[in-house]
């Protein structure tokens, strides 16, 4: 099981839209963008087009603590139809292709359960965490995840969207 080519719910520093790996990247650039091309770099942090149009339409920022409040504020007002076309953009976090066989399946499994309780990918925000511990954080918060009602469910996947937002818009204006 190889990376795949789409985006991914854990966050990878060598992958984002391409303003981010521009000769001058940063907030500047961003806020300077045309309007077509913040959008495109923004639907790689979140997948939903009523979202990035929203935090691409009110630059420009001053400074990034500004942009990521749009960005949280934008992620609240969201409907579920937003959300689920953001969650549709996402896919499932995996493991590296040397990690054992049994953990692929234990993996697959539990992602499996995952979508057919929820109708969904499971997505976690994983920044705080080593590489080394990224699967066993997956594997646990798939399991108590599972036991959560779909209201409760859809409340944390929201959350934990808007952290997973939170990050790759850090790493689109740094440049990393």
């Amino acid at each position: 099981m190889g990376q795949p080519a789409t985006r991914t719910a854990v966050p990878v520093q060598s992958s984002g839209p391409a303003l981010a790996r521009s000769a001058a990247p940063g907030l500047d650039r961003f806020n300077t963008a045309p309007p077509a091309e913040a959008e495109t770099a923004l639907l790689d942090c979140f997948g939903s087009h009523r979202w990035a149009h929203r935090v691409a339409a009110h630059r420009p920022y001053p400074d990034l603590g500004a942009l990521l409040a749009a960005a949280d504020e934008a992620g609240y007002d969201l409907s579920p139809a937003d959300l689920a076309e953001a969650l549709a953009a996402e896919v499932s976090p995996g493991l590296h292709d040397t990690a054992p066989h049994s953990a692929h399946l234990a993996l697959r499994a539990a992602h499996a359960a995952y979508e057919c309780r929820f109708g969904h990918v499971f997505v976690i925000c994983l920044d705080a965490f080593e590489p080394a511990e990224q699967p066993d954080q997956v594997l646990a918060g798939i399991r108590a995840r599972l036991g959560h009602e779909p209201d409760q469910e859809r409340v944390v996947t929201a959350e934990e969207m808007r952290r997973l937002a939170r990050g790759r818009i850090i790493r689109l204006v740094s440049g990393s």
